[in-house]
């Protein structure tokens, strides 16, 4: 993973100044431990005329396992497929954003007490990373840099390979910009635009990093064409934060319009006037179609069949009605952030007895998912490989078998609606298909008939009437007539 910053000087004016102004001598080659490798800093070369510094990351790949977001349902997506062989050394990604907050961290904050006027000033300059994953391609690297000062965008396409043309060009590009900016900023937009390309970012995104994209993009983020695609996907396509964040900057752009301090626009609202409804969240709308579709089947023991964070378990337990709830999912991680969410080791002894979290694949059997009144797989099936879901279809319907099972899973032709995802994109990176309102209920109906089942479907969220709804759920229930059946044929 490489990147390499170049200016030109004078005598009066050495270009050796890059050395001071990113706070690494020249004549040195400097080693810093990050949290997923080693970052290296050394310069190729070093004169009055030209100077060039190189930031080189070695990642460990064993690292990136340990402490990234790993398998399973929210995962990285190339750590997922493949946990030690994948791109993540090569190619500049959000690995090496991180790398250059922590040794360029005074030079992106355009602090330098040994020259103060030179790193206030715009100077020339020249980047280069030879290998950036883009998805969007060269346009949308375009796009993006375009209009932040650069004189020279160039983002030349990698072929998969060169010897064979007729393969075509893979999802990486070699970029080159070159303009006058000040140092400060030229970093702030790679710092903010390598993990936006990548489109996959290595590590859980928190409320915070809406402070970060903010800091990184004052003077150039709130008046950029494109500031909503860089949001949603620096964000990870988090919707409360993404929603967060534009707000934010609808108040930056207000200021700066009328000259003004943000915090003077800010307190200008008075909240206790506002009356403007917000849009409820499309995850509300799915947590109340589920309760509501386990309420009217009369469950009272449920499982959550990869639950994730615990959202919907929580819901579940300020309810009285459901009496046992199981939460189910392959990530460790994600069940240490359910139990948070949840906070089981300060939970009375009456309450926890009605929740358990349990490590599990869904796509093997497990003797202790039988029995339950319903189960819930929420936002799930589009993470596995359609290869796998004959695997999940028997081990949910086929052996654990229980009355009631709903399945929420996003509809397909709904994207169009979403203004920042990009055509022919998923709405996460994780997802491995996403289908239509058609293909999900052939694919219901196929498994209710093997298995014995009724199906019935539900919309949720704002049923558009050329696309439908953001998200389907498909409603299973057991035949009576099965299950008396499978029971007179146990007792014979």
């Amino acid at each position: 993973m490489f990147l390499t910053i170049s200016t030109t000087g004078s005598p009066e004016r050495p270009a050796t100044d890059l050395g001071f102004l990113l706070h690494k001598h020249p004549e040195r080659a400097q080693a810093f431990s990050t949290s997923h490798g080693t970052a290296h800093v050394f310069y190729p070369e070093a004169s009055a005329e030209r100077c060039t510094a190189a930031l080189l990351l070695e990642v460990d790949p064993v690292a990136l396992v340990r402490k990234g977001k790993g398998k399973g349902r929210g995962g990285a997506p190339d750590a997922a497929l493949a946990q030690y062989v994948n791109d993540r050394p090569y190619a500049a990604s959000s690995l090496l954003s991180v790398a250059m907050s922590t040794v360029f961290k005074s030079a992106l904050s355009g602090a330098c007490k040994a020259m103060p006027e030179r790193a206030a000033a715009p100077m020339e300059l020249r980047i280069e990373v030879p290998a950036l994953p883009a998805r969007g391609g060269a346009e949308l690297v375009r796009k993006l840099f375009g209009p932040l000062g650069w004189t020279r965008v160039e983002a030349e396409a990698v072929p998969l390979d060169e010897a064979f043309p007729e393969w075509g060009d893979s999802r990486y590009v070699r970029l080159v910009l070159e303009g006058e900016l000040r140092l400060a900023d030229a970093l702030r937009q790679l710092y903010v635009l390598l993990p936006v390309l990548d489109d996959a970012k290595h590590y859980w995104v928190a409320p915070d990093e809406v402070d970060k994209l903010l800091r990184a993009g004052e003077g150039w983020l709130a008046e950029h064409p494109e500031h909503k695609l860089i949001t949603s996907r620096y964000l990870a396509r988090r919707w409360g934060l993404t929603r967060q964040a534009m707000e934010r900057l609808e108040l930056v752009r207000l200021a700066e319009a009328d000259d003004l301090d943000v915090e003077s626009v800010d307190n200008a609202v008075d909240e206790r006037s506002d009356t403007e409804e917000r849009p409820v969240p499309l995850a509300v709308h799915r947590r109340d179609a589920i309760l509501a579709a386990l309420t009217a089947a009369g469950a009272g023991r449920v499982l959550d069949l990869g639950c994730g964070q615990g959202q919907l378990v929580q819901a579940l337990l300020k309810d009285p009605r459901f009496t046992e709830i199981v939460g189910l999912d392959v990530s460790m991680r994600a069940l240490t952030i359910a139990s948070r969410r949840l906070k089981l080791d300060r939970m009375g002894e009456r309450q926890a007895s009605r929740v358990t979290l349990r490590q599990g694949s869904l796509t093997y059997t497990d003797k202790r998912l039988k029995g339950y009144d319903a189960a819930v797989l929420s936002e799930v099936i589009e993470h596995l490989d359609p290869e796998r879901l004959p695997a999940l279809e028997f081990a949910v319907f086929g052996s654990a078998r229980p009355r009631t099972v709903l399945v929420t899973t996003p509809n397909v032709e709904y994207n169009v609606r979403w203004e920042t995802l990009p055509a022919g994109h998923t709405r996460h990176g994780d997802h491995r298909f996403e289908w239509t309102r058609a293909e999900f209920r052939a694919w219901a109906e196929e498994v209710a008939g093997r298995h014995g089942y009724g199906v019935a479907y539900v919309s949720i969220g704002p049923d558009d009437p050329e696309v439908g709804p953001p998200t389907q759920m498909a409603v299973f229930s057991l035949s009576t007539t099965t299950d008396e059946t499978q029971k007179e044929a146990k007792a014979a």
